[in-house]
């Protein structure tokens, strides 16, 4: 599958407020053409993107990704046995890791197992618009073999962090407005005048799992969801989409303050699947857990700058961006691998 690039802004388009966005990616101008996610969020980034992406492997490095892959746009905090983020991550509040569990190590822009597709070397891995805080005994790498990042922060810091972090004091100022950005987005996607976006498709709690239908035919495929994915007893349950053309763009709104899913099995989001253009999207929750014994597939949007969302999964594959809080944290590992969203989704006006 190849994936899109950025391009350059058509005539009268915006930025982000203060420094343009692509400017610190270094990518140039971004494009609002075809109805991306704001900001120039989603795709791959970069002269050397690779042509495709694989499952998650610990094989060589396939290629160099200069597009977030994580955006918080309030705290991000590291706790449990969670073990690693790969790629580009920026957090506008704090970065704090308390691991009680596990390895004393958590990685960051570059990981073991994932896409192996991390921000080019010598590039910013984490930036921390807040204070940086590592408990004693603990590391934050953001280094691997010949590959090695900085991380940089804007607040205090205390902790142990390789190679060494360093001071900026405006580190997260350039993605300030991607912030208000995200949450203007999720709600747009979710609703058209104040009234719900039009389904194109069903989605129904069977107890054992959760099915998506779609129309067969549309090229955004709509699903609302104001329930949990869970099964009948809180617990796991399966997920299996049906009815999605190939080609097709999956939009998930997952509506209400609060919001679970609870999953110990993927969908078809291989070679031949739609990882790279499935979002899930919460406009509205407060409280948000993503858990399960499964490999989480496509990217998240979460919108409400007051939100915390708790991820336990063991592997979260695709782009993760909210503007409230993260909570990274599970009892046996958990890590965030680098995908590119590549869908076309409702168009929401220009981005700022």
């Amino acid at each position: 599958m190849k994936r899109k690039r950025i391009r350059p802004l058509g005539a009268g388009a915006t930025v982000l407020t203060g420094v343009a966005l692509a400017t610190v990616l270094g990518l140039g101008s971004t494009t609002a053409s075809a109805a991306p996610l704001p900001g120039g969020l989603g795709p791959c980034a970069g002269p050397s993107c690779p042509g495709s992406a694989q499952d998650p492997n610990n094989g060589p490095v396939a290629g160099y990704d200069e597009n977030i892959n994580v955006f918080v746009g309030g705290d991000f905090r590291v706790g449990g046995s969670a073990a690693e983020t790969e790629g580009k991550i920026v957090t506008l509040g704090d970065f704090s890791m308390h691991k009680t569990a596990g390895s004393s190590v958590y990685n960051v822009g570059v990981v073991g197992v994932g896409s192996r597709v991390p921000p080019p070397n010598g590039s910013d891995f984490l930036t921390v618009g807040g204070d940086l805080t590592v408990a004693d005994g603990q590391r934050l790498l953001a280094e691997e073999g010949s590959i090695s990042g900085k991380v940089t922060y804007a607040g205090e810091r205390s902790g142990r962090t390789e190679p060494d972090a360093v001071h900026v004091s405006d580190a997260a100022a350039p993605y300030a407005g991607l912030r208000g950005a995200l949450t203007t987005s999720s709600g747009c996607y979710a609703r058209v005048d104040g009234a719900a976006r039009p389904a194109t498709g069903t989605a129904v709690n069977q107890g054992h799992q959760t099915l998506f239908r779609g129309d067969g035919s549309s090229r955004l495929q709509v699903f609302n969801v104001d329930f949990d994915l869970v099964s009948a007893n809180g617990g796991d349950q399966g997920m299996a989409f049906e009815g999605i053309p190939d080609g097709a763009t999956v939009l998930v709104n997952m509506v209400g303050d609060s919001r679970t899913i609870s999953s110990y099995v993927g969908h078809d989001v291989g070679p031949e699947g739609f990882r790279e253009r499935l979002l899930w999207n919460f406009p509205d929750a407060s409280s948000i857990t993503i858990k399960g014994s499964a490999q989480f597939q496509g990217a998240v949007l979460v919108g409400s700058p007051g939100s915390t969302t708790k991820v336990s999964v063991p592997g979260m594959n695709g782009r993760f961006y909210t503007a409230g809080s993260l909570d990274h944290t599970a009892s046996s590992g958990a890590e965030f691998h680098g995908y590119p969203f590549t869908g076309d989704l409702p168009s929401c006006g220009t981005p700022p």
